[in-house]
């Protein structure tokens, strides 16, 4: 698995956006090292939900199992770009 990546103040929407374009699988790392996979809607709900502060997470660690997939989600998490 590649490292961690931290992501802050990302808007939600666009997230789920990206992360629906995934390859591999995308683990939200929590606080207390629990890891949820992303590329389930169910985990989404449940990991989401906890970051959430007013239509944005406001932190999350996130691991990839596909360097595509952290190169998406790292333009996000720098530039914004959901394209």
């Amino acid at each position: 698995m590649t490292p961690i990546l931290n992501m802050h103040d990302i808007n939600v929407s666009e997230f789920l956006t990206v992360l629906d374009t995934c390859e591999g699988n995308v683990f939200l790392v929590t606080r207390d090292g629990d890891k949820l996979n992303l590329r389930s809607k169910l985990s989404q709900l449940v990991g989401l939900t906890q970051l959430i502060e007013g239509g944005r997470i406001a932190e999350a660690s996130i691991v990839c199992e596909n360097k595509n997939d952290e190169c998406k989600l790292f333009r996000l998490n720098m530039f914004r770009d959901v394209g």
